[in-house]
């Protein structure tokens, strides 16, 4: 059996998986529940990119860590996997509101862009500081956490 096809690395590469459909979802799902809310208080989703696009980079953040919070939960991963996981969603978007504050990168656009791009490695690197947490299944760490 190849190195890259043992059951730990088809459950570490499964995980993964899960965390950009989770995000994906949200995206699409609470995006458009945020764009009702945001319709609800008369202020449109181009008026949040104009005028607070900080404040969209954090709900997007939020739309897409949501749901992978709630499915790591659901597969018996524990607290501190499901926050670091958190993190990896957080800090690239807190990276790119310090841009944004800096006046290095203007464009919401690209901000948004630079913003899901870092999050795949940020999660890659969050997974790889648990190995075992990804790489064991859904009973090694429902087990390790119980």
């Amino acid at each position: 059996m190849s190195r890259l096809t043992t059951p730990a690395v088809r459950s570490f590469t499964r995980h993964f998986a899960e965390m950009c459909l989770a995000m994906v979802l949200g995206m699409a799902v609470l995006g458009v529940l945020g764009g009702a809310v945001l319709s609800g208080f008369g202020v449109s989703s181009g008026e949040l990119r104009a005028d607070a696009p900080a404040a969209l980079l954090l709900g997007m953040a939020l739309s897409m860590t949501l749901p992978m919070l709630g499915w790591m939960r659901h597969r018996g991963h524990g607290w501190p996997a499901s926050f670091d996981m958190s993190a990896a969603m957080f800090l690239p978007t807190f990276a790119a509101i310090g841009l944004l504050a800096a006046g290095t990168v203007e464009d919401v656009g690209t901000l948004l862009a630079m913003q899901h791009v870092a999050m795949l490695p940020s999660m890659l690197v969050a997974m790889l500081l648990r190995r075992g947490e990804y790489t064991g299944g859904a009973a090694a760490h429902a087990h390790a956490h119980a």
